[in-house]
């Protein structure tokens, strides 16, 4: 009773006319005693600056040579939603860059119901706009995903669309060619109030955007990896296979060790066997042995299949190389002529050393390497710089 009582006053009184302006808000209703909970905590989108940038060509005060890769805040972000009974994603809009409001009891934040993806737009050479490199992936990677995660997605050409809006609003943060990218993060949220485990009533599609370099702080430079033993990035039958937010957290420690050490990053093994390297902790891995290239199967679902990685792939086959996907045990990594990642955010990025197990191994580096010349393809291609004879990059006008 005693502690009753203490809550009782601190309440603000009700009046003889009815519920005084405090007691309203500390309850969160209306004059009418309705409640102000349910719109309060839906997503709010930011107000849009009452100056528009987005035909600007200049991303102001930047050193575009020293971009590294963080968060620089743009213009402009692309929302969409949607709730489980409509189905499907209907149309978006852009609004100004800012923090969104999320009910502390969202899926997103209670249970992890939550997908992301990352591309880059690039800009021409003749200046006369922006390239995407293949965006249709993207989405079809995050309707994969969205099936696992029982969330509905965007059509392939909502995405793209949204994909095109975005760099668009944000078109004067697109660095100047060669000096970096436009980088893009949809995300997809399960935004809506829930409390039992269960999909959430309501979904969110966004984008935001920004300027970035290269990933590493090594730049171009080849970077030295460690292969972690005892902590794993996905186990079969999980969500490794899917570009799910819930995959990314776990491996802060290792990474963060791996990093205090004076590697880049880490490499995790198979959760069953611990013997066949699956992947590091934001990008695939290759292996090259003579004529030979071998990257890890994404059969299994523990390895994301990456964008950049199916691209590698399609590249050294066209080059007159073997390219195998299949197990890669430690013994093939230890044991191969070259190593080096590709990803989204790294790109093609060759690997120096690999440490195991204490042992320090080398690997080939350099101009005349295969991962240069895969790395030199790829991004002529990105850029605009060589004909795309596959018909990947996407035309942003």
């Amino acid at each position: 009773m005693a502690v009753l009582s203490s809550a009782k006053r601190v309440l603000p009184c009700a009046s003889a006319g009815g519920v005084s302006g405090g007691l309203r808000a500390l309850l969160g209703t209306d004059g009418g005693g309705r409640s102000l909970l349910p719109s309060r905590w839906k997503s709010s989108l930011p107000q849009l600056d009452p100056v528009d940038r987005s035909d600007e060509e200049s991303g102001g005060d930047i050193d575009w040579d020293n971009l590294g890769f963080g968060l620089t805040p743009t213009d402009y972000m692309y929302v969409m939603r949607c709730s489980r009974e409509e189905g499907g994603f209907s149309r978006g809009e852009l609004a100004r860059y800012g923090n969104i409001e999320l009910s502390p009891s969202s899926g997103v934040l209670n249970y992890g119901q939550g997908l992301f993806e990352g591309l880059k737009a690039y800009r021409r050479s003749d200046g006369a706009g922006y390239m995407l490199f293949r965006p249709e992936e993207n989405a079809r990677r995050m309707q994969h995903g969205a099936g696992r995660m029982c969330m509905p997605s965007p059509s392939v050409e909502q995405f793209v669309h949204a994909v095109k809006q975005t760099v668009l609003a944000n078109r004067r943060w697109v660095p100047p060619q060669g000096k970096g990218a436009l980088y893009i993060r949809p995300l997809l949220i399960g935004s809506g109030a829930i409390l039992g485990l269960a999909p959430a009533p309501e979904y969110t599609f966004m984008i935001y955007a920004a300027p970035v370099g290269t990933y590493f702080k090594e730049g171009m430079a080849a970077i030295n990896l460690l292969v972690e033993e005892e902590i794993h990035r996905a186990m079969p039958g999980g969500t490794g296979g899917v570009k799910t937010i819930s995959n990314y957290a776990p491996v802060l420690k290792p990474q963060m060790d791996a990093k205090s050490k004076g590697f880049a990053d880490v490499l995790y093994l198979d959760a069953v066997h611990k013997r066949y390297v699956e992947e590091a902790s934001s990008c695939n891995l290759f292996v090259v042995k003579g004529g030979a290239v071998a990257t890890p199967a994404t059969t299994a679902g523990t390895i994301l299949p990456g964008v950049t990685r199916r691209s590698i792939i399609e590249l050294a086959r066209d080059d007159g190389y073997q390219v195998e996907e299949r197990l890669v045990s430690i013994d093939d990594l230890v044991g191969a002529d070259e190593v080096f990642c590709t990803g989204t955010a790294v790109g093609v990025t060759p690997v120096s050393t690999i440490t195991y197990q204490g042992t320090r191994h080398e690997f080939r580096t350099g101009e005349d390497t295969l991962s240069r010349k895969l790395y030199t393809t790829l991004t002529s291609i990105q850029m605009g710089l060589a004909e795309d004879k596959k018909g990947w990059t996407v035309a942003i006008d």
